[in-house]
């Protein structure tokens, strides 16, 4: 039995640490936190001082049963998990559960995974720092408070089933006021004038006026004067400039840039990230600390040079911007600076190399520049137009890295020609373009990030929970906003001729940007309108500061719960008895065949609209918007055409054809089949052959293409691509089939290979009882029965489930139904 037992949070990084230390230490995982608030009450006892109440759950029963058994044979034990608060409330919670004696006990942390980080550590123990658990305890229950007494009042005023959080909702409020900002949003037109010139020698460039027209005419106007014109040279200032690198990343910045240039989610960039400090690569990745330490500043230095000379190493110390950031900590960077890529998956090595090239160009020298401005007049008037270029003198950092940007309109400026000081230049052409202000752009998840930060909202280990949390709740989602065309005017002068052309753009096109959903429009006013302090920025930012406080030793945890809860619960209950039902209605007007109001609000099923009220002995007539309708933004006719579904289109091979739109969208009715119309489809407009073109494509896709013992073979395009359908069973077909052209060999192919696979990630099954254990990624296993799919933890082992132990893991986590309660008469 080895003398020391170390603890970690998970296996890959138990794995890594187990190959530093000798024969003497074994490395052991508690798989996360081995205790927790109960997930079925608020578990803080509000009498007696917000004392939370943390119980071990059933599915960790077995691994802190392993290490109190490995603790008690262990002369030391030492808690290595993270060095943040999270991790120092994970070695709290392994002290207390498996009571270790505190004189056999050690407490390490280190930030990053390598040998010398862990033998350092080893030699310099210390032991639980209580005001960093202090800190984690008070968010934790702060946010259980919050959590747990504002959602029942939204289930009472709004909607079932919804939920609340603090810095969620406030999140969701930054993105509802970005969306009202651009529904308020009223573009101004004026007309941009851009020329063409040649120099002497025939080489050409281009300049701007440096003012706009307000109208045509004047645009107009000003072209006349140009007609005929002579140009010159009337002044050129060149200006040495440079430009600076970033400094390395934190867990904010990395998150941005992996945005910007890998294309990846929030909560992927952490994944993956994690992945790569679990296996030594990186340093913690949860920091919001922008320092380097002596040793990385050092070897940085010496790749820099050894790699590209010494004029390209400039050594520097970066200082954080963030509110309470903790500078003892470091940046993200590569454990090995010398290793400048990882044979690792496609995204972890695309990360790591995101993460390299910023460490190495943050210790590189300024790029120099030389900027050049230039002034070109007319003889017939005395606007003067611009051109500014420059040229990269040193690239120095830019050689390897160059910070990304969220500012869609940010123009490079490219290089000019060889000009001189009243040299005559030639015109090619000017044109005045009709150009509209821009409303604000949403967010994306990197901009909202940055957002949050900017607010002291939020901390590192916050961001990706926080932003995945509201898009799975509904509150906001990925828009995929199509835009509409507009119409613009565009006068070109050349050969002193003026010409008008109207042009068309696209506006307002979103693609993959953060939209609030109705539910979340609703929901942040009710929070807004009734709990503003809880939805307050400064208030949100300055918890944040009351946590940093109590990390430091300069607050009492206690005390600020107190603080709180005097002024919180009062209101929660207030709100409870006397706020108004939110469903977001807004009254339209007067339906004109009935005379009846005409309203939309939110409803069970989603946003409908509504002809009546139900005071009214008629019962209200009800339809469903529009996937691209808002309860915001919907004008009176369009809910009136709404009523107007769904349309009769006739018969098709003896069965009814209707169109209509549903809770998942516009639909084609075919007797009893339904057909989803294509997004450039409108319902309104679609035709009998229309519609008949759909139900052929449907048929055609349905339809048998083989069949194999017994089974008829189908195949269809879904999320994930191209499948063909055997047996209740969807197989994907990969790119090394023609999909278009599948032979029965290629079926049969595809089928044997699925059972197989299925076969492997089997490992238990009652198949009278409909319920299977199959493998799941990262070396878990899940439960399945029907569309229920329940997520072992690692540490349980599947294949000694029985079946009675199996169903009641099933009963205790599906989601119990709600019995409505009767009205009263």
């Amino acid at each position: 039995m080895a003398k020391n037992l170390v603890i970690v949070e998970s296996p890959a990084k138990a794995k890594t640490i187990e190959k530093f230390l000798g024969k003497d230490y074994k490395v052991e995982s508690s798989f996360g936190h081995i205790a927790d608030l109960p997930s079925k009450e608020m578990g803080i006892d509000v009498e007696k001082d917000f004392k939370p109440k943390y119980i071990v759950s059933k599915d960790k029963k077995a691994i802190v049963k392993k290490l109190k058994e490995l603790a008690s044979k262990a002369e030391l034990v030492w808690l290595a998990s993270d060095e943040d608060r999270e991790g120092e409330a994970i070695a709290w919670h392994l002290a207390e559960t498996l009571k270790l004696d505190k004189n056999k006990t050690r407490r390490i942390v280190f930030n990053a995974i390598t040998k010398n980080a862990i033998l350092k550590a080893i030699e310099n123990p210390r032991s639980i720092d209580y005001n960093l658990v202090n800190a984690q305890q008070a968010r934790r229950v702060l946010d259980r408070l919050v959590g747990y007494e504002l959602s029942p009042v939204l289930w009472k005023k709004v909607k079932a089933g919804l939920s609340a959080g603090r810095v969620q909702s406030v999140s969701v409020r930054l993105i509802v006021e970005r969306e009202r900002e651009i529904q308020a949003f009223k573009p101004e037109a004026s007309f941009r004038v851009v020329a063409e010139f040649k120099n002497q020698k025939g080489k050409g460039f281009r300049a701007r006026l440096g003012k706009t027209f307000p109208t045509r005419e004047e645009a107009k106007l000003f072209l006349e004067k140009n007609a005929g014109a002579e140009f010159t040279i009337a002044d050129l200032d060149t200006k040495p400039a440079k430009k600076s690198p970033a400094a390395p990343f934190t867990t904010s910045t990395l998150q941005q840039e992996a945005s910007r240039k890998l294309y990846f989610s929030v909560s992927k960039t952490m994944t993956v990230a994690q992945r790569l400090y679990e296996a030594g690569l990186i340093t913690y990745m949860r920091t919001d600390s922008v320092n380097l330490s002596g040793e990385a500043i050092e070897a940085t230095k010496n790749e820099i040079i050894n790699s590209y000379g010494d004029k390209y190493s400039k050594p520097r110390n970066y200082t954080s911007k963030a509110k309470g950031a903790q500078e003892a900590h470091e940046a993200i960077r590569p454990t090995d600076i010398s290793r400048s890529s990882v044979n690792m998956e496609r995204d972890q090595a695309r990360l790591y190399e995101l993460i390299w090239k910023r460490t190495i160009a943050s210790q590189m020298s300024d790029a120099e520049l030389e900027r050049t401005n230039v002034k070109i007049q007319s003889n017939t008037h005395k606007e003067l137009f611009t051109a500014n270029g420059e040229v990269l003198k040193f690239d120095g950092f830019l050689k390897v890295y160059l910070e990304g940007t969220d500012d869609e309109e940010e123009e490079q400026e490219g290089m000019l020609p060889e000009l001189r000081v009243s040299e005559e230049v030639f015109n090619t052409f000017i044109t005045a373009t009709e150009r509209f202000t821009r409303p604000p752009y949403r967010y994306t998840e990197a901009s909202l990030v940055k957002k949050l930060e900017e607010l002291g909202i939020g901390r590192p280990s916050t961001y990706a929970p926080t932003i995945s949390t509201i898009q799975n709740r509904g509150y906001v989602e990925k828009g995929a906003v199509e835009g509409v065309e507009r119409k613009y005017v565009q006068l070109t002068l050349k050969s002193h001729e003026i010409k008008e052309a109207t042009l068309t753009e696209n506006v307002g096109s979103d693609k993959g940007k953060m939209t609030p959903t109705d539910i979340g429009m609703i929901v942040n006013d009710f929070l807004v309108n009734n709990f503003s302090s809880i939805l307050d920025y400064n208030f949100t930012a300055k918890v944040e500061q009351d946590f940093d406080d109590i990390a430091s030793g300069g607050e009492d945890w206690t005390q600020m719960m107190k603080d709180f809860y005097k002024d919180f619960h009062p209101q929660v209950l207030d709100v409870e008895e006397n706020a108004e039902r939110e469903t977001g209605e807004r009254v339209l007007g007067v339906d004109p065949k009935s005379g009846r109001q005409l309203s939309v609000r939110l409803g069970r099923f989603g946003s409908m609209v509504q002809i009546g009220t139900a005071d009214e002995e008629e019962k209200p007539l009800f339809a469903s918007l529009l996937p691209d309708q808002s309860i915001d933004t919907i004008t009176f006719e369009e809910a009136l055409d709404l009523f107007k579904l769904p349309r009769s289109l006739g018969e098709y091979e003896g069965q009814a054809v209707e169109v209509n739109v549903g809770r998942f969208g516009p639909y084609v009715r075919f007797g009893k089949s339904f057909v989803s119309l294509d997004k450039d489809d409108d319902v309104f407009d679609v035709s009998m052959e229309r519609a008949i073109e759909l139900i052929k494509q449907k048929q055609k896709a349905d339809a048998p293409i083989a069949s194999y013992k017994g089974f008829e073979v189908t195949k269809g395009k879904g999320r994930f691509g191209p499948f063909i359908k055997w047996n209740g069973m969807f197989i994907n077909v990969n790119r090394k089939y023609d999909f278009d052209n599948l032979s029965q060999q290629d079926i049969e192919q595809l089928i044997e290979d699925k059972i197989k696979k299925e076969a492997e990630k089997l490992i238990q099954e009652w198949t009278e009882e409909g319920i299977r254990i199959e493998k799941a990624r990262w070396g878990r296993s899940n439960i399945i029965k029907g569309k229920t799919k329940i997520e072992l933890s690692k540490d349980v082992d599947a294949s000694k489930l029985s079946l009675e132990e199996v169903k009641e893991i099933i009963e205790k986590q599906s989601p119990k139904k709600k019995t409505r309660a009767k009205a009263k008469k």
